[in-house]
C-alpha cells in the first residue's frame, strides 16, 4: 500500500478530540434485537502496524471464553472504573491481552461505536503501532493467536462479503471476510466495514 493511500484512512477516522457518542451506528439493528436495555461501555484498539505494507493486528479469543470463543477479535474489553478513558481503556486491554506495551503506540482517531448482541457499546480506537514493538505475547486465558492482515487487503471491496441471516426471529446483516484460515465476521467484519464506509468505498 501506497502511503499517500494510507493518508485516506487516516482522513475518514473521527479525531481524537473528538470521541464518538451513543447511539452507535448500527443501533436500530440492535434495538430490535436487544431492545434498548443500557449497554456496558467497551473499548477495543484496531492496531494498524507501521510498516512499509502496513498490517491490521488481530486475536483469535480461546475456546473457553463465556462470549465470542473462537472468534477473531480486536485486542480490547470493557471500561473499567480506573481508566481515564475509552482510549486509556483500550491501551490497557491490548497490553494485557497481547502484551503490547503503550508507549509503542500511538492512537490517531476512533470509528464509530458499534452495539454488540452481547450487551456493550464498543468504541474502536484505531493506532499505529511501531515497528520497533516487542514480539506478540498472547494472555493465554484469553488469546490463542495474534496474527496480521494486510491492510490493503481490508481496504479492497473484493475481499468483503456481506449476507443475510436469521437471528432471534429478525434478519440480520452480517460482512465477513476470509484471511488464509482465518474468518473475520461478527463485531469484528462491523468495525472494518464502518471504515470502508467512512471512506466511501462500497463493495
Amino acid at each position: 500500500m501506497m502511503r499517500t493511500q494510507t493518508n485516506e484512512w487516516r482522513e475518514a477516522l473521527l479525531p481524537l478530540a473528538a470521541p464518538p457518542r451513543l447511539p452507535g451506528w448500527n443501533h436500530a439493528m440492535m434495538r430490535d434485537l436487544i431492545g434498548d436495555a443500557p449497554l456496558t461501555p467497551a473499548a477495543v484498539l484496531v492496531p494498524i502496524l507501521d510498516v512499509e505494507e502496513p498490517t491490521v493486528v488481530l486475536t483469535r479469543r480461546t475456546q473457553h471464553l463465556a462470549r465470542h470463543a473462537g472468534q477473531v477479535a480486536f485486542p480490547g474489553g470493557r471500561v473499567d472504573d480506573t481508566d481515564t478513558d475509552v482510549v486509556d481503556a483500550a491501551l490497557r486491554e491490548t497490553e494485557e491481552e497481547i502484551g503490547l506495551p503503550r508507549h509503542h503506540v500511538e492512537p490517531v482517531g476512533f470509528l464509530d461505536c458499534f452495539e454488540t448482541v452481547s450487551g456493550f457499546a464498543v468504541t474502536p480506537v484505531v493506532a499505529m503501532v511501531s515497528a520497533q514493538r516487542p514480539p506478540w505475547r498472547p494472555e493465554p486465558g484469553e488469546v490463542d493467536e495474534v496474527f496480521e492482515v494486510p491492510l490493503a487487503f481490508l481496504l479492497d471491496p473484493a475481499n468483503l462479503r456481506r449476507y443475510t441471516m436469521q437471528y432471534r426471529g429478525h434478519q440480520r446483516e452480517m460482512a465477513e471476510f476470509h484471511y488464509g484460515p482465518h474468518r473475520i465476521w461478527g463485531a469484528t467484519a462491523a468495525m472494518l466495514t464502518n471504515l470502508l464506509d467512512r471512506m466511501g468505498i462500497q463493495p
